[in-house]
């Protein structure tokens, strides 16, 4: 048996914080689908399908592959929001016991739903991007897309790892 199912299941409530990031995260989300069907008959047949490390267009696709940002989305939110429900199979240190059980699993808990969010806002974004390019708006990120996506999912992660440290 692994050592993940034998650590202890503990109901923890879900925080503010983490309560805060599921609003925002997933009122973008959906404002973002909200927007692709007010918009969809107004869109050319061809839209951005791709974009380089600099942020420019570098394919160009059906409008009808827009719904794979959504989709993408809506995916990883639900691998993550049932990860979330389990933390007790997440990876921990050897350290991990019955006296910081409670510190680790709700650590690595709201590093899921912080992700998780940052995941769909990401999703979002990229998604208003390539209807806003399509429509002829030339509104978007451009080089700074790589830069917001990398800190936005490396900080969090980075930032657990130095508090998960400081459990004993």
């Amino acid at each position: 048996m692994t050592e993940s199912w034998k650590r202890p299941k503990l109901q923890l409530p879900k925080t503010k914080s983490e309560w805060i990031g599921d609003i925002i995260g997933y009122s973008i989300y959906v404002g973002s689908i909200l927007f692709l069907i007010l918009v969809w008959n107004r869109l050319p047949d061809e839209v951005p399908g791709h974009y380089n490390a600099l942020g420019e267009v570098d394919r160009w696709g059906s409008k009808w592959e827009l719904l794979v940002l959504p989709g993408s989305g809506a995916f990883i939110a639900l691998l993550m929001q049932i990860l979330e429900k389990f933390p007790e199979v997440h990876n921990y240190p050897k350290r991990l016991n019955e006296s910081n059980a409670k510190q680790f699993y709700l650590l690595s808990r709201k590093l899921m739903n912080q992700l998780k969010n940052v995941c769909l806002i990401l999703f979002s974004l990229v998604l208003m991007e390539s209807i806003f390019i399509a429509l002829g708006k030339e509104i978007g990120f451009g080089i700074w897309f790589l830069p917001i996506t990398i800190m936005g999912t490396g900080i969090p992660i980075i930032l657990a790892l130095i508090r998960q440290r400081n459990i004993q």
